[in-house]
């Protein structure tokens, strides 16, 4: 008599593969991007350490941009960072979407919101 068999085909192990790969393929793709807005939020969180009393917005730029280069940072530019003033405070605001490609002509689209009040 023939005994059942136990276990996965070879097919049933590709289709496992495949819904495991897809998943841990665009976590790849993406832990570059959380790295560089973690770069952005530190360098956003360290500006309160620097700039005591009546910070200037010039000055935020200029350290931002030094911060940046740094740091390497390349998502976002220091001009399109959002510097205003608000009650003898600066407030500091990235906002920013970034994309990478993922197979084909699909993307993955991230969108990061940051805002730092310096005083």
């Amino acid at each position: 008599m023939r005994q059942n068999q136990r276990g996965i085909t070879f097919i049933g192990l590709l289709f496992l593969l495949g819904l495991v790969a897809i998943p841990v393929y665009a976590a790849i793709r993406l832990v570059p991007v959380y790295i560089n807005y973690m770069g952005v939020a530190r360098s956003l969180d360290s500006l309160r350490s620097e700039f005591k009393g009546a910070p200037d917005p010039a000055g935020i730029r200029r350290a931002l941009e030094k911060h940046w280069q740094i740091d390497d940072i390349t998502a976002i530019e220091v001009k399109e960072i959002e510097i205003t003033k608000d009650d003898g405070a600066v407030v500091v605001h990235a906002a920013y979407e970034d994309r990478v490609p993922y197979f084909g002509n699909l993307s993955l689209v991230v969108s990061f919101d940051k805002t730092v009040r310096v005083e």
